[in-house]
């Protein structure tokens, strides 16, 4: 039998990792990776870090879990790959099974056959098209050699004021990088909040507090870089207002690089990606394609998507490669775009479909929840989460969750992607049997803890009512009454401000006399996160009150100004 000769064109994460495991699998295959950048298998969600100077080896970037760079000779001496760097290939020829490539530092041209090709070409970063796109100051964070750039403008400290354009993901992350390099940032977002993945409450609560480190621009786009000799001095919003700067960063998201593989005739799919099968495998038998350059199933709506995120690219390589060896016999099945960003102390997290999101994609039975609790004992110096799920009322099945807070959000999004992805339903998850211990976690953990809500809720127990549509009540001027059944203490550090009534739980049964006689009026109740609010309208309803709602979440919960 011939040897296999295996192609790989892109070296970031998704390209080495198809190649390393093609290497796992056969000893003898001919492999080599084809990499336009100097670089290989980057760690390019580090970049924001290294910029931020989290770390200041740049190295760490490139380095293995021992610690070794994986340059070209870490791939050729450990894995027996071959690698080309500034190489890049212009050309796939199906029909003759091989490969065209400029080497980018001699001009010199070549050829390369293969048996079976991965194209793992990433993703391409938008940019707005608007007048001085091209002058000196403005960058997006997509590659390393941005990375540099940015880390340069940190360490040379020169640089005082600077945009980022984007309020998503990459946005947010690359103003938390540059606040640390202590220069004043303006973020801009063209949609009127910032993280789309997110519902418009929870989405509030990080602008919130966002806006402490930096200020924050919605609903305004950019209509031009205002420029002095080449360089950058203003960005120009869509209502005509200028903001002063010497640094723009653009971060509206990004395309897949799908140009090599349109151009060879693989079928390309209705988000720009290439379209691949579960085994990773292109129109062409003889082609795998992996990463940020393909899209793929969501698991929840079984529509395609395009979900550029590290952890995918290296799953979707490790597909690719064993099925290059051995016929397709592992699978990808698809995602349900599950995400974190570290947002200075908070964290943000989501997994699944937001309610905004479902409702969108034809799902009209669903319910909602809002939970505020801490992460861990207060004694534990625990910190707040603030949990909104989304549930499919009918089946009781789960179809999203959204995690915010400086609590530990990364854990609470873990049990709810593999609980979505597990199928299972609310009265799985009221019981689920999770590690618990002080240090840990409450003992009846956040995330159960919300599915005890929502249980109560489908169940008609809690009638639950957000911060959203208490807010629209209250423009309405609807009449209700609403009561804060904290201490007073507690009701003189911080409240609501919206015409509410101090009455602490422990009075509420004596001082029922002080309530409205017609017993059909709508009472609202709350605390600091609605656990002592649930408990008042319990007692409210079973004195004969017909109307009482629960504002979800409490105070902590509220997105809007609070009166101190």
């Amino acid at each position: 039998m011939s040897t296999k000769r295996i192609v790989v064109i892109g070296g970031s994460a998704a390209g080495p990792k198809a190649a390393s495991k093609a290497r796992r699998m056969d000893e003898n295959a001919e492999i080599t990776i084809f990499q336009k950048a100097s670089d290989l298998s980057m760690a390019s969600c580090g970049y924001p870090y290294y910029v931020g100077g989290f770390f200041d080896n740049r190295s760490q970037l490139l380095c293995s879990p021992a610690g070794v760079v994986r340059d070209a000779n870490f791939f050729w001496n450990a894995k027996k790959i071959n690698t080309r760097v500034l190489t890049e290939v212009t050309r796939i020829d199906r029909e003759q099974k091989k490969i065209e490539f400029t080497d980018l530092t001699t001009g010199k041209k070549g050829t390369a056959a293969y048996d079976k090709l991965v194209i793992a070409t990433g993703s391409l970063a938008r940019k707005p098209p608007v007048p001085g796109i091209d002058l000196e100051g403005i960058t997006t964070l997509q590659s390393l050699s941005d990375a540099d750039y940015l880390r340069k403008i940190k360490d040379e400290g020169v640089i005082k004021k600077a945009v980022v354009i984007g309020g998503g993901l990459i946005g947010i992350e690359t103003l938390e990088a540059l606040h640390l390099a202590g220069i004043h940032i303006t973020i801009i977002e063209l949609l009127p909040q910032l993280l789309i993945f997110l519902d418009k409450q929870m989405a509030r609560l990080v602008e919130k507090y966002v806006q402490t480190k930096a200020n924050v621009i919605l609903q305004n786009g950019v209509a031009s870089f205002v420029g002095e000799n080449g360089i950058l001095k203003a960005v120009k919003l869509q209502d005509g207002t200028e903001i002063l700067c010497d640094l723009a960063v653009v971060a509206i998201g990004v395309t897949p690089n799908n140009k090599l593989a349109k151009e060879a005739g693989l079928t390309i799919g209705e988000t720009g990606g290439i379209l691949v099968d579960e085994y990773m495998q292109t129109s062409d038998p003889d082609i795998y394609a992996v990463g940020d350059c393909i899209e793929i199933p969501n698991l929840i709506t079984y529509r395609p998507v395009h979900a550029p995120f590290g952890d995918l690219a290296n799953l979707q390589g490790r597909v690719a490669g064993e099925n290059l060896i051995s016929g397709n016999v592992v699978k990808f099945p698809g995602t349900i775009q599950t995400g974190i960003c570290k947002v200075f102390d908070y964290a943000v997290g989501s997994t699944g479909l937001s309610e905004q999101n479902a409702l969108k994609q034809g799902y009209t039975n669903i319910e909602t929840v809002v939970n505020a609790s801490l992460d861990k004992p207060g004694f534990m110096k625990g910190n707040l989460l603030i949990t909104k799920l989304v549930v499919d009322k009918q089946s009781g099945k789960m179809l999203g969750a959204q995690v915010i807070g400086p609590g530990d959000v990364s854990k609470q999004v873990a049990i709810w992607a593999m609980a979505i992805k597990g199928k299972f339903s609310i009265d799985d998850m009221v019981n689920a049997d999770l590690p618990y211990a002080p240090p840990f976690s409450l003992a009846i953990d956040h995330s159960i803890a919300t599915a005890h809500i929502m249980q109560n809720k489908l169940k008609g127990l809690f009638k639950g009512i957000s911060a959203e549509q208490l807010k629209n009540k209250l423009k309405e001027k609807a009449p209700m009454l609403l009561l804060d059944v904290r201490n007073p203490n507690e009701f003189e550090e911080v409240r609501l401000g919206i015409g509410e009534r101090l009455i602490p739980l422990g009075q509420l049964r004596n001082r029922l006399n002080e309530l409205p006689e017609d017993k059909n009026r709508e009472i609202i109740t709350w605390c600091k996160i609605s656990l002592r609010g649930y408990e008042a309208a319990l007692i409210l309803e079973a004195n004969g009150f017909t109307n009482v709602k629960v504002l979800e979440g409490g105070i902590a919960a509220w997105p809007w100004s609070r009166e101190k």
